[in-house]
């Protein structure tokens, strides 16, 4: 099940919401959201809902063993067989198949794994939350079902944001108020809602019929064919495709977590933001601090600095960056091009900290474009599992795969789709929320106007793109998130 499906939007939602309000009381509310989300997850993973259980029964009996071991060295023990346990888990369903490849051909039980959806994101979760007790900062829980519930919460279980056990448990497990930010959920869920469906699905579409979709470049037997197709792409149809991808996978997982961080607030919890519009950044450092920020914090705060952070030698500190880099790559998938892809950051930001801060902060634009271009290259990296396939297309960027400049059916997709291509750019930028906050601005200084403004941002902006969603998703019946894979 997904969040832009017809039946989700119709069925599951409202049986949860109403559910939820008929509840009496916070305990009663929680089983619901439980059993909703438990439903939720078992929707695509039946089986693996055990999985999501066992891990969580195992970490709410390790935090429970650290809180009450009084001794340091026990604690530690604790906490590394939580790690390990964790850490165990997530190798075997997510890496066996690419460390065996190390060593020749997978044994046919390791090419029989499933991946199942959302172990990254709620491994992580789980991890912040033994760590949180171990540090003193949490309080373990008593009762393994509350643990459940936090690792399961349907809204971000699959695709984040990842929310830290400390910052959620009060509202979580002693008091909210969904009321008061109930308005301003269902404006973020459609919000969300409305950018996948028209923007990121439009992307995706173009950035499938340039670059090959993901089933067609994962097919081995295809793999000639597909090289010299995307070898003899003209350089203005490879740039449309890379440019239509980079916005699809932004587009795509920042709905995803408006619609999370949605939902939440109609229920009283409040989830993180994930993303602060990256592509206007100035710097690859800059970019890492406006993308998946709640990734890019927890390995911050729970690999970096326990690492020893920047307050150690020079040598020690790009270690440690190296290392975080290495991971945050290989988080996001099994497979080579995705270690090279967080390689590839590292050697930037090592260039930005050494040598090309001041520099680009003196020159704004120049630094907006490097950025971009930056960017642009590692998603090259990111979208193709194999490196023959995402080399085709770097040459092809600047023409030296012998590849014509442009051609007719390349000027004709440009054209047919420069309006989508424009209207998401800009959505990928503050404009539209800036130009919103200027035309109510005038509407907050009577009570007239703020209710004009409320009525049209809290009911009938939702329902428009509630609406416009619904005509897009009639026929569509599946298209799902790209951070589902991950």
């Amino acid at each position: 099940m997904v969040f832009s499906s017809l039946f989700f939007l119709y069925a599951f939602l409202p049986a949860n919401l109403l559910v939820y309000v008929l509840c009496p009381t916070q305990k009663a509310k929680n089983i619901s959201l439980l059993v909703f989300s438990l439903i939720f997850y078992a929707w695509g993973e039946p089986k693996y809902v055990l999985l999501l259980a066992a891990m969580s029964f195992f970490d709410w009996f390790f935090a429970l063993r650290i809180e009450n071991t009084a001794d340091g060295r026990g604690r530690k023990a604790w906490l590394f067989l939580a790690c390990a346990f964790n850490l165990g888990l997530i190798g075997l369903f997510k890496y066996a198949r690419l460390f065996c490849s190390l060593f020749g051909e997978a044994p046919g039980w390791v090419k029989n794994i499933v991946l199942p959806i959302g172990i990254s994101f709620y491994t992580f979760q789980l991890l912040t939350y033994v760590v949180d007790v171990y540090r003193r900062e949490a309080e373990a829980q008593e009762s393994f079902w509350n643990v459940l519930l936090y690792a399961s919460l349907f809204h971000q279980c699959i695709a984040g944001p990842i929310v830290r056990y400390k910052s959620i448990a009060n509202e979580l497990f002693t008091q909210r108020d969904p009321w008061r930010s109930l308005p301003s959920g269902v404006q973020r869920f459609a919000t969300g809602l409305a950018k996948k469906v028209v923007l990121s699905n439009a992307m995706g579409a173009l950035a499938d019929s340039i670059l090959l979709s993901d089933a067609t470049l994962a097919n081995p037997a295809s793999f000639e064919s597909n090289l010299a197709t995307l070898s003899s792409l003209p350089v203005l149809a490879v740039w449309t495709g890379v440019i239509a991808y980079a916005l699809q996978i932004y587009l795509d997982f920042s709905a995803y977590s408006d619609m999370a961080i949605g939902m939440g607030r109609m229920l009283g919890l409040h989830y993180p933001e994930n993303f602060n519009y990256p592509y206007i950044s100035r710097s690859v450092t800059e970019f890492w601090r406006r993308w998946h920020i709640s990734l890019s914090s927890f390995f911050r705060d729970y690999v970096y600095i326990p690492l020893g952070g920047s307050r150690c030698s020079l040598p020690r500190n790009l270690l440690n960056l190296l290392v975080v880099w290495a991971l945050t790559g290989l988080w996001h998938g099994a497979s080579w091009n995705f270690v090279l892809w967080g390689l590839y950051f590292f050697v930037f930001l090592l260039l930005e900290k050494l040598f090309l801060k001041k520099l680009l902060d003196r020159l704004p634009l120049l630094s907006h474009l490097y950025l971009l271009l930056v960017v642009a290259v590692g998603w090259v990296l990111f979208r193709n599992g194999d490196l023959r396939l995402a080399a085709a297309i770097l040459r092809g960027m600047v023409g030296l795969n012998g590849n014509a400049l442009t051609n007719f059916s390349a000027k004709v997709l440009l054209k047919n789709n420069l309006y989508i291509l424009i209207f998401s750019m800009l959505a990928s930028t503050p404009l539209f929320a800036a130009l919103g906050r200027a035309i109510s601005r005038p509407l907050k200084r009577s009570r007239g106007g703020r209710r004009l403004r409320n009525l049209f941002r809290y009911a009938l902006l939702p329902i428009a793109m509630l609406l416009l969603a619904t005509m897009g998703l009639v026929g569509n019946s599946y298209n799902p998130f790209i951070y589902f894979q991950f």
